[in-house]
């Protein structure tokens, strides 16, 4: 195998981690986790409404999942890699608090990689799946 190739294969397992590892956060509500996996000048985008967020709106997103569900839980359908970043596919699960009913969103995300953190993650989602997070 030619270095090229091993290199390759490290960044793709060290991104596999990466991922891993923020999924394992976001689930388990720990935003000091969360914040570990950004850059700090990272920005998320969302196709529903066309906004970007800094980390620290990211975080504040995230609190406000952790008060309306629980039992969080992201399904991985699939993760393809490619030269900077990867593309990820999945269904984000848990249970409504207001109500024990079932949560389920399918997302996609295209994240941007650079020195071992996310620098810039774009995501889609039907925001139709956010209607049962509302507040009645």
């Amino acid at each position: 195998m030619s270095g090229g190739i091993v290199a390759a294969m490290t960044e793709e397992g060290e991104m596999n981690a990466l991922a891993d590892r923020m999924a394992r956060a976001y689930e388990g509500g720990d935003l000091d986790g969360v914040a570990a996996c950004y850059a700090p000048d990272a920005l998320l985008w969302h196709n529903f409404d066309g906004s970007e967020q800094t980390v620290a709106e990211q975080l504040d997103a995230t609190r406000w999942l952790g008060e309306n569900l629980k039992d969080l839980r992201y399904e991985v359908v699939a993760r393809h890699f490619f030269d900077g970043g990867y593309v990820q596919q999945q269904v984000v699960h848990g249970t409504l608090i207001k109500d024990g009913e079932p949560f389920a969103m399918p997302t996609c995300m295209n994240v941007t990689v650079r020195d071992g953190l996310v620098t810039r993650l774009d995501e889609y989602l039907d925001s139709a799946h956010l209607a049962p997070l509302e507040n009645d």
